[in-house]
């Protein structure tokens, strides 16, 4: 007897949540599925059901949170800055828990980079001299900057709006930090 798709879609979300929350709280390595599916309210047999092995379950979250911002960044302004266009996405995401968790304190770094990867930086719009060997550095820290600054205002529970967060980052690469300092 096959389960309702609503049923199957409501558990799978339920191990994913909790997956989050675990996520946020130690590293992948110190949780188990016994972990998820005891939280999650199921037995360990119905965790396989939905997942070989953690490591696939944190595929399947990082491959369906990229898919919705490249989703959301195809539907977007493409006049606008594509940084602020991603970072949009992300913050309007219904994959905000998800989105602490592999921006936090244990997510990975090869999220990250996949992450950058996503952004279309050859239409950043950032006149930089024609190509030479800085023009990859000064890429990488236009997008890394930007995203670093992103996950601090989501660790810090978005206590800017984001409009303000937009305007910080762009006066940031504008003028430098200077103007915010002490005279």
């Amino acid at each position: 007897m096959r389960k309702q798709p609503e049923i199957t879609e409501k558990t799978r979300q339920r191990f994913i949540n909790v997956f989050c929350e675990l996520y946020s709280q130690k590293p992948i390595e110190k949780i188990s599925i016994q972990d998820i599916a005891n939280k999650s309210g199921y037995n360990r047999s119905t965790f396989y059901q939905y997942f070989a092995d953690i490591y696939k379950l944190l595929d399947f979250v990082e491959n369906d949170l990229l898919k919705d911002m490249k989703e959301g960044l195809a539907n977007n302004n493409a006049s606008t800055d594509p940084i602020q266009n991603a970072l949009h996405c992300l913050e309007n995401s219904e994959h905000i828990s998800v989105l602490k968790a592999l921006l936090g304190d244990y997510g990975s770094i090869h999220f990250l980079e996949r992450l950058k990867r996503e952004i279309p930086f050859d239409s950043l719009g950032l006149n930089f001299p024609e190509y030479n060997s800085l023009t990859p550095y000064l890429i990488e820290f236009y997008i890394s900057t930007s995203l670093s600054l992103f996950r601090l205002w989501i660790r810090q529970e978005k206590d800017l709006s984001s409009e303000e967060l937009f305007k910080l980052v762009d006066n940031l690469y504008k003028n430098g930090i200077t103007p915010y300092s002490k005279k």
